[in-house]
């Protein structure tokens, strides 16, 4: 019997489907969770999702977040989250070009702006290296509801 996943960013519902296993990115270290596992309350690092169900998988990248395990649910609360299918290359190369012009041409270190600046250089390339390693391989045609905007 699966287990349910659902991955909910701040605005939006990311996935909702049922899983065999999920694979995430704790701040300790990275966590399989399998139907009915134990209850768990976790802190989520900048990574990859992976949601496995029969012969599929769907992948995601998260920008911190928390994850709640229950025997028959997982619920990610992401910072940020986005299927690696549908992610922008050309934005999120953008966006690794802005912030790095930023951070070697912007304020000083220890300033709010730089430190915002870096999450948006870190987000970037986390986005760009899930597409060179998960575009390229298998593509995952498992149901689910995903949201279509970017």
């Amino acid at each position: 019997m699966p287990i349910r996943c659902e991955i909910v960013s701040q605005d939006r519902l990311i996935f909702e489907g049922d899983a065999d296993s999920v694979l995430l990115p704790g701040t300790e270290g990275e966590m399989g969770i399998l139907p009915h596992h134990a209850p768990l309350l976790s802190t989520l690092s900048f990574g990859v999702i992976k949601v496995r169900y029969k012969n599929t998988e769907e992948i995601f990248t998260v920008a911190g977040g928390f994850v709640e395990v229950q025997p028959d649910i997982v619920t990610v609360l992401a910072d940020r989250a986005e299927n690696v299918r549908k992610i922008d290359v050309a934005r999120a190369e953008a966006a690794r070009l802005r912030a790095e012009t930023y951070l070697t041409e912007g304020p000083p270190p220890d300033s709010d702006a730089y430190l915002r600046m870096e999450a948006a250089l870190r987000r970037s390339r986390l986005r760009l290296d899930a597409v060179s390693r998960y575009r390229g391989g298998r593509r995952a045609n498992m149901p689910s509801m995903v949201d279509d905007r970017d």
